[in-house]
């Protein structure tokens, strides 16, 4: 419906709990249960996080920080997660967090909660956009590289300014695709949602079945050893929180979910499931993905080699590639996978983007009525 036409029948139980808070709602609720969800799970995404930082995790301190990192890191995020659904069924508004954050600490606390809270979220989305684009740059170079051979063959290794082009292009993309109703968005993260859980469980599944070898459970679960050499750091605490960012900076993006609640049908309720349900899926899949890459190691020595067949340039490369190569001597395999992580990461930034917009607008529409009120106060002075 609309904004302006006269409403009918029964008032949307999301609209109805604004009305409760006072607040006036400005959007239409297009978007069911499974498209929020479907935004949400793109945002996180299944390969984004990990892919990316898989390989200085490993080198950091080996396979079982990596590996039970995220065991902790889920646990925690649990609690984050429960605690942001109760509070978007309660208020289910479109500027989320920092909105939150002025209701809850009060008169006092509640414009400076809110402002840190706007800034750092607005920082952090659009970080998040850069990340994404470089990522999916980086996965693209390696996919070019494999196409035209290796870099022992000849293959062609795309220079700076190429990465560059790509990494803006991407942005581009994204940034246009987002011109378009949340509508168009929705269909395409819905295809993200089933193009990263059916292609996760065909990495997971197959990737160990692929390679020749496997590494031993007690490897994976219980191996640990830092790279001082290499990394330049000798302290095994500070190495060990350093291997568990992969799952730090893989387990974010939820709120999506909670910035969409004024466009979402029963936000009160399904913003909330959108949330945790997002959560759960990452969580598992994303362990699944740890493992099938942590198993699936022929020699952890030669992943960061710069003579390898990926110049050393990107771990889950190099690991796929000596699966499907030591298999079956070709890099078509590992094309085909590289392809569907790539696929995550165009996805999942173009979630982040629809976020960033979001919570940017909002941002902006809140910190200008907050301006206005100052204005009104001075003259009411003068």
């Amino acid at each position: 419906m609309a904004h302006g036409q006269p409403r009918v029948g029964v008032m949307d139980s999301g609209e109805k709990r604004l009305n409760e808070l006072g607040y006036k709602q400005e959007l239409r609720r297009e978007m069911t249960l499974f498209k929020t969800l479907a935004i949400s799970f793109s945002t996180m995404t299944l390969f984004t996080g990990i892919t990316p930082l898989y390989g200085s995790s490993l080198l950091y301190a080996g396979p079982a920080t990596l590996v039970w990192g995220w065991i902790v890191v889920t646990f925690f995020t649990w609690f984050v997660g429960v605690a942001m659904a109760e509070i978007c069924s309660s208020f289910p508004t479109t500027g989320s967090l920092y909105f939150w954050a002025a209701h809850l600490a009060g008169p006092k606390w509640g414009p400076f909660a809110s402002w840190c809270c706007a800034w750092l979220e607005t920082i952090g989305l659009i970080a998040g956009i850069g990340t994404q684009a470089y990522a999916g740059s980086q996965t693209l170079q390696s996919i070019i590289l494999l196409c035209t051979g290796t870099n022992k063959d000849g293959g062609y290794y795309a220079p700076r300014w190429l990465f560059l082009c790509m990494y803006m292009g991407l942005t581009i993309i994204w940034a246009v695709l987002n011109t378009f109703a949340l509508e168009v968005i929705a269909f395409i993260d819905i295809i993200s949602i089933w193009w990263q859980v059916i292609g996760g469980l065909a990495i997971v599944i197959m990737l160990p079945l692929v390679a020749l070898t496997t590494q031993s459970a007690s490897y994976v679960f219980t191996h640990f050893e830092t790279a001082s050499e290499s990394t330049g750091i000798s302290n095994v605490v500070y190495a060990a929180i350093l291997s568990v960012l992969v799952s730090q900076y893989s387990l974010y993006g939820y709120d999506a979910a909670a910035h969409l609640t004024e466009e979402t049908k029963g936000a009160d309720k399904n913003g909330p499931i959108a949330i945790l349900s997002s959560i759960g899926i990452i969580s598992i899949f994303g362990w699944a993905y740890i493992l099938a890459l942590t198993f699936s190691i022929q020699d952890p020595s030669y992943l960061y080699d710069p003579t390898n067949e990926t110049a050393g340039a990107f771990v889950p490369a190099q690991i796929l590639y000596d699966a499907f190569h030591g298999r079956y001597h070709n890099a078509t395999g590992a094309i085909i996978l590289l392809f569907i992580i790539w696929g995550s990461f165009f996805f999942g930034g173009l979630s982040i983007t629809t976020s960033a917009a979001r919570v940017v607008s909002k941002v902006t529409w809140f910190f200008l009525q907050i301006y206005r009120w100052h204005l009104g106060k001075m003259n009411l002075i003068f």
